[in-house]
């Protein structure tokens, strides 16, 4: 008899899996998976014990790890059934009576098995940047947590299950529901503005998403902007409303507004969980090294940041002009849209997005998860929704881009990559064609 549950994780190269199967690894479950393409993330999983992997998402592959060792669990991305709902991994699993699910159900076996609380970060927006607070806030202060990171960073594991730990972080996504299959200890909201339009078709199906996830939580700490947004009424029901223009928050070491706001609403739920004097959070949130993508240096003067939301850039921007000013640089943009679908919905809001850049050269639309029915809005469309259309220009990967990045990095600019896709994407391209 075997000792321990075998998991096979599909897609476990993404932000959402990957993390997850560390844990699952460390909490004592045999581990293997696969993904349809090898990545940055693949090698990560790979150099910390997770080596049963295989690139491609075809029915041989699973089969033959099914045959070695067999498989209890299939546990897939909420992308899987979306891009692919003759998935040949899930038919497999279906003719082999193998338990298929999402992961929401495995985190919430583990919470249950390890008897674990779960702390939640919800929201639109600010979501990774808080966790990561978070977790870096609980760890200097000596408490035991297990945790899902869904970014690198240096002092943390993407996922780790520690077995003395009390309490589990989690940044809990809205993009399929994920959030609502769970009943969190502690959730933390960052920041709400209707997102994922082909889950939440209007505005307030998106809210009524939140207003749910906040019922099912013991305590909820929201920032006053959200908690009107959403109509939510004053403390009630565990509800702490956080007030933006608290004096502290401006006084925190970290640069950019959104930036500070989220170490505020990670030190005011850690004092909730710690009891620690408010001096010592802010002095350890003073401290925060950052992580992967977030205004990450690739090479002098050239920086990566994940934004592809207009409250995501105005987060972005605030840094970078921060960042910008204090060097004495000109500052320059190059963004990449999340989403043909995505922008049907947003183009009207980007208006003042990018003021403050000295230029902003406009990539086309990462693809992922289309509708093969809505047209491919192009960027000089995109463009044209700017307040000022004239920063602007439309641009495609390839050597001429690159000439143009080191055209401006030889001048001394700083040049800010905002992007949110995955392999193939702006952020992949640079860290292939600018490599130190």
């Amino acid at each position: 008899m075997r000792s321990s549950m075998h998991i096979y994780f599909s897609g476990i190269g993404g932000a959402g899996i990957g993390p997850l199967a560390m844990v699952a690894k460390q909490a004592g479950y045999e581990v293997s998976g696969s993904d349809k393409q090898d990545s940055e993330y693949i090698h990560y999983l790979r150099d910390h014990a997770i080596t049963n992997i295989h690139i491609g998402q075809q029915r041989d592959g699973i089969r033959a790890i099914h045959e070695a060792h067999p498989i209890d669990w299939f546990v897939y991305s909420s992308a899987l059934p979306l891009e692919n709902p003759d998935a040949p991994e899930l038919h497999y699993c279906h003719e082999q009576n193998i338990k298929t699910s999402k992961r929401d159900q495995l985190i919430n076996t583990i919470l249950t098995d390890k008897h674990l609380r779960l702390v939640a970060i919800a929201g639109t927006h600010g979501k990774t940047t808080t966790t990561a607070l978070v977790i870096w806030l609980l760890l200097q202060f000596e408490e035991p947590i297990s945790y899902l990171l869904p970014a690198k960073t240096s002092f943390a594991q993407l996922g780790t299950f520690d077995p003395d730990s009390r309490y589990f972080i989690y940044e809990a996504d809205e993009f399929d529901r994920n959030f609502l299959a769970f009943q969190p200890a502690v959730s933390l909201i960052s920041g709400v503005s209707w997102d994922h339009h082909e889950i939440f078709p209007t505005r307030e199906d998106y809210q009524e998403a939140f207003r749910e996830f906040i019922t099912q939580s013991t305590t909820t700490f929201i920032w006053q902007e959200d908690s009107d947004y959403l109509g939510l009424e004053g403390k009630r029901n565990g509800i702490h409303v956080l007030k933006s223009d608290e004096s502290t928050i401006n006084k925190l070491g970290l640069l950019g507004k959104y930036n500070r706001l989220d170490a505020w609403l990670a030190i005011t739920a850690v004092r909730h969980i710690t009891k620690q004097p408010l001096e010592n959070l802010v002095k350890e949130v003073n401290r925060f090294p950052g992580l992967q993508r977030r205004m990450e240096q690739i090479v002098p003067n050239l920086f990566s940041d994940y934004a592809h939301t207009p409250e995501k850039i105005r987060g972005a921007m605030s840094v970078a002009m921060e960042t910008a000013a204090q060097r004495g640089q000109k500052l320059i943009v190059l963004y990449e849209p999340l989403t043909n679908r995505r922008q049907h919905y947003i183009m009207n809001n980007y208006k003042d997005c990018f003021n403050g850049a000295e230029k902003v050269y406009w990539l086309p639309s990462y693809l992922a998860r289309e509708n093969p029915r809505q047209r491919i809005i192009t960027p000089d469309e995109l463009i044209s929704h700017l307040d000022d259309p004239r920063i602007a220009k439309s641009v495609k990967l390839g050597p001429a881009l690159k000439q143009t990045i080191q055209k401006h990095l030889n001048a001394g600019d700083m040049v800010v990559a905002m992007a949110g896709g995955g392999g193939g994407s702006l952020d992949d391209w640079l860290r292939q064609e600018f490599q130190v």
